[in-house]
């Protein structure tokens, strides 16, 4: 059986690569050319309403 010092290092290892393998897949989402007119709509909308009063 591993001892705490090996699972601590297999989960710190596993963390790691997982938060590079999300933040890769965001960004992919983010720059990905089908969803710029997606990111245009939602950076216009606060200005769509057209109201000055909270």
């Amino acid at each position: 059986m591993p001892d705490h010092e090996t699972l601590v290092g297999l989960a710190k290892s596993f963390g790691l690569f997982y938060l590079i393998a999300m933040a890769i897949a965001v960004l992919i989402y983010v720059f990905w050319p089908g969803n710029k007119k997606k990111f245009d709509r939602a950076k216009q909308a606060p200005l769509d309403d057209g109201e000055d009063r909270p």
